[in-house]
C-alpha cells in the first residue's frame, strides 16, 4: 500500500546469516535471511523503502528543492544567509564539502541500495518460495524496483555526471559508479566511475525492463501512487532527450502521449494543483507523483512523528502575510519564510507595470475596531491595484506567474487554516518600492500556517500538505516538442509547445489560437531576457515547470548557465554578482566523504 506509507526503515540483510546460539533471542528489527522474504507481502515490505527514501531529508523531504535547486535555479531570493551550503548553491560555487550536494549523493545512492535489496529479495523468493500464482505480482514488484533504481540514477547523473551527451560528443566523460547488486565486501563498494554512455545505458535498460514488467498494470485505491508502465516510458523518453537520441525520444514520448490515457489538466484545475487540494492528487496529468501527508499530529515533519509521510519544503518557501496590525512592517511568514520569489522572475513572466506603488489611506478603515490584518489603515494604491488586476484579466503577463507566485496586497493566504489575510512583502522589504517582494505560491503553504513557533498565528502543523509531481504529461509534451524541433520537424514541435501555452492561457489545447508561437525563435513575454525572450522552447520549459526541480538540468544540458547568472544578477545571500565558471559549474562535486573513502573514484573537473 504505497499511497499512505507508514513504514519504518527495514533492516533486511540479504547476505549469509551468522551462526548463533539458538537460545538467544533474534533481534526484533531484523529478519533471518534463511527464510525471509517468504511471501509477496514480505516483498512488499522490502519494496516500501525504495519509495519512502524519496522523502529523505537530503531529497524531497527537505533540502534538495528549497535549499539546493531553488537557489541554483534562482527561483528564489533568500532572506537568510546563515546556511553556507545554500549560499554556495545560489552562487553556483560549490565546495566539495557542500552539505546539500553531499546529502543528495548519499540519499540517492541509498535509494539505489534499497532497490538492489529488493531485486536480490525477489531472486531469493523465486528460488525458494515462488508460486506460479504469484508470478505476476512479483513481476509488478520487480518492475517498480527497476523504475526507482533508474530514477535515482537519473537524478545522480544529471547532478554529478561530468557532462551530458550531445551529438558532438560527451559519451566518454565520467558518469557514475554502477551498482548492479548489493555489495558483499568493502572492495565491492569502491567502484570506478563508468562512462556517461554506460551510465545512461544502465538507466535506459532499467526503464525498459520496468515498462515490460509493469505493462498493462493499472493501480487503484491505496496503491494508486505506484509507478506504472507509463511512468517508465515517460522517464525513458526524457533520458533519450537528455542524450540527444531524437529518434528514440520521439517514438517513446509519442507512445506516452497517445496511449497512456493521460491528458493535460484544464487550467482551472492546474492553477490549484500544487497547493494541497487532495482532489488534485494523482490526476489526469500525473505520471510519477510523491505522496505527502500533512502532519496533523504535530512534531517537526520528517524529523518528528516517524509514522507520517511528510515533507518540510514549504517551511522554507512559506509566503508572507500582512501583520496582525494590518502593516507590512509587521508582516510574517507562514513558516520560516527564508525565501521569496526572485524579482527577475516577475519580469520573465512578462509583468510589465513595475513594482512602484504607494500605500494610501484605507477609505473603509474602522477606527473603532483598531488596525488589524482585515482592517488595515493603509492599503495598496487602488490605481496600481486596478492595473495589476487588469494584467490578469487581459493576460498581458503569462498566467502561470500567478500559479507560481503571490502578489502583495492582491493575493491572499489562509494563514491559520480558517481566515484569509492579504499577502505582503517580507517585513524587511516594507516600504521598498523598487522591490516586488512576491511570495512563492507553488508548493507553499497558502492554506494554513506551517507554524514552528513563528509568525503571529502559529498552528504548529510543520509539514507540507501537497503531493510533488516528479513527472507529468506537460513535461512529456515539452520533451516531445524538443525532440521534434531538434530533428528538423518544427511544425510538430511548435504545435506541442503551443498546446502547453494554450492551456496556460485557458484556451482549448488542440485548437490553433491567436497566442500561438509562429516560429522556434518567436518572441516570448520574457522582459529584457536575451536568451528566453526569443526561444519558445526554453521559455515554455522554464515557465511550465517552474520550481519543480527540472530547470537546473535544462540549464546544464543547454549550457546557458552564464546567461542565467547574468540575467538574475545577484541575491541577498550572495556578495556581489553571481559567479559562473563554465569549467565546473555545470556539475556538482563528488562529496569529499566519497573521495576520501573510495580511492578509485575521480573528482569532477574544477573541484
Amino acid at each position: 500500500m504505497l499511497k499512505k506509507i507508514y513504514i519504518a526503515v527495514l533492516a533486511v540483510i540479504l547476505t549469509a546469516g551468522c551462526k548463533k546460539d539458538p537460545s538467544l533471542v533474534t533481534p526484533p528489527n531484523q529478519y533471518s535471511t534463511l527464510n525471509y522474504p517468504a511471501s509477496v507481502n514480505d516483498l512488499q515490505s522490502v519494496l516500501a523503502p525504495c519509495y519512502s527514501n524519496l522523502r529523505d531529508p537530503g531529497l524531497f523531504g527537505f533540502n534538495l528543492l528549497p535549499k539546493a535547486l531553488s537557489n541554483s535555479m534562482h527561483v528564489v531570493n533568500s532572506a537568510y544567509g546563515g546556511d553556507q551550503a545554500w549560499n554556495e548553491m545560489a552562487n553556483t560555487n560549490l565546495t566539495v564539502g557542500n552539505s546539500h550536494s553531499g546529502d543528495a549523493w548519499q540519499a540517492l545512492f541509498t535509494g539505489v541500495k534499497n532497490c538492489n535489496a529488493l531485486i536480490a529479495a525477489v531472486a531469493f523468493y523465486n528460488s525458494k518460495y515462488a508460486k506460479a500464482a504469484d508470478a505476476q505480482n512479483v513481476n509488478y514488484i520487480l518492475g517498480q524496483a527497476y523504475f526507482l533504481r533508474a530514477y535515482y540514477y537519473f537524478e545522480l547523473e544529471c547532478l554529478f555526471g561530468e557532462s551530458y551527451i550531445t551529438t558532438s560528443g560527451g559519451a566518454d566523460k565520467m558518469g557514475l559508479p554502477l551498482f548492479t547488486a548489493l555489495p558483499t565486501s568493502l572492495s565491492s563498494t569502491q567502484l570506478v566511475r563508468s562512462t556517461t554512455r554506460q551510465t545512461w545505458d544502465f538507466i535506459e535498460a532499467d526503464l525498459k525492463q520496468a515498462a515490460t514488467l509493469l505493462k498493462g498494470k493499472v493501480w487503484s485505491g491505496n496503491d494508486i501512487g505506484r509507478v506504472t508502465e507509463w511512468s517508465a516510458k515517460g522517464l525513458l523518453g526524457k533520458s533519450y532527450v537528455f542524450t540527444q537520441d531524437w529518434a528514440n525520444a520521439k517514438t517513446t514520448l509519442l507512445d506516452v502521449i497517445q496511449n497512456s490515457g493521460k491528458t493535460l489538466m484544464p487550467f482551472a484545475q492546474y492553477r490549484d494543483a500544487f497547493n494541497g487540494n487532495t482532489a488534485n492528487e494523482f490526476n489526469s496529468e500525473s505520471l510519477f507523483e510523491l505522496n505527502i501527508d500533512p502532519n496533523s499530529q504535530g512534531g517537526y515533519g520528517i524529523y518528528g512523528n516517524a509514522a507520517n509521510a511528510t515533507s518540510l519544503d514549504g517551511l522554507i518557501w512559506a509566503p508572507w502575510a500582512l501583520g496582525s496590525d494590518g502593516t507590512e512592517t509587521n508582516s510574517f511568514p507562514l513558516g520560516y519564510g527564508n525565501e521569496f520569489l526572485h524579482d527577475q522572475n516577475v519580469l520573465r513572466f512578462g509583468y510589465s507595470i513595475g513594482s512602484n506603488y504607494a500605500l494610501v489611506s484605507n477609505p473603509n478603515y474602522k477606527a473603532s475596531t483598531g488596525a488589524k490584518y482585515n482592517n488595515p489603515q493603509l492599503i495598496m494604491d487602488p490605481v496600481y491595484k486596478q492595473k495589476a488586476l487588469l494584467v490578469r484579466t487581459t493576460q498581458t503577463a503569462d498566467p502561470r506567474l500567478f500559479v507560481n507566485a503571490l502578489q502583495p496586497w492582491v493575493d491572499s493566504v489562509k494563514f491559520d487554516g480558517v481566515n484569509w489575510a492579504p499577502s505582503a512583502k517580507p517585513n524587511f522589504l516594507a516600504g521598498n518600492v523598487n522591490a516586488y517582494g512576491w511570495s512563492v505560491r507553488k508548493y507553499a503553504p497558502t492554506l494554513y500556517n506551517e507554524g514552528s513557533g513563528v509568525g503571529n498565528f502559529p498552528t504548529n502543523q510543520v509539514a507540507d500538505a501537497w503531493n510533488y509531481y516528479l513527472l507529468r504529461l506537460s513535461d512529456v509534451y515539452l520533451l516531445y516538442a524538443e525532440a521534434s524541433i531538434s530533428s528538423g520537424d518544427n511544425i510538430t514541435g511548435l504545435e506541442y509547445l503551443n498546446k502547453i501555452k494554450r492551456r496556460a492561457y485557458g484556451l482549448p489545447v488542440n485548437a490553433p489560437s491567436a497566442i500561438d508561437y509562429k516560429s522556434t525563435s518567436d518572441k516570448t513575454v520574457a522582459i529584457n531576457d536575451p536568451v528566453l525572450g526569443n526561444n519558445p522552447l526554453y521559455y515554455e520549459r522554464w515557465a511550465e515547470l517552474f520550481n519543480e526541480g527540472h530547470w537546473w538540468f535544462d540549464v546544464c544540458r543547454w549550457k546557458i548557465g552564464k546567461s542565467e547568472a547574468t540575467y538574475f544578477g545577484t541575491a541577498r545571500n550572495v556578495t556581489g554578482p553571481f559567479q559562473w565558471d563554465d569549467n565546473k559549474s555545470y556539475t556538482w562535486p563528488i562529496p569529499i566523504s566519497e573521495t576520501n573513502g573510495n580511492s578509485k573514484i575521480k573528482q569532477n573537473p574544477g573541484y
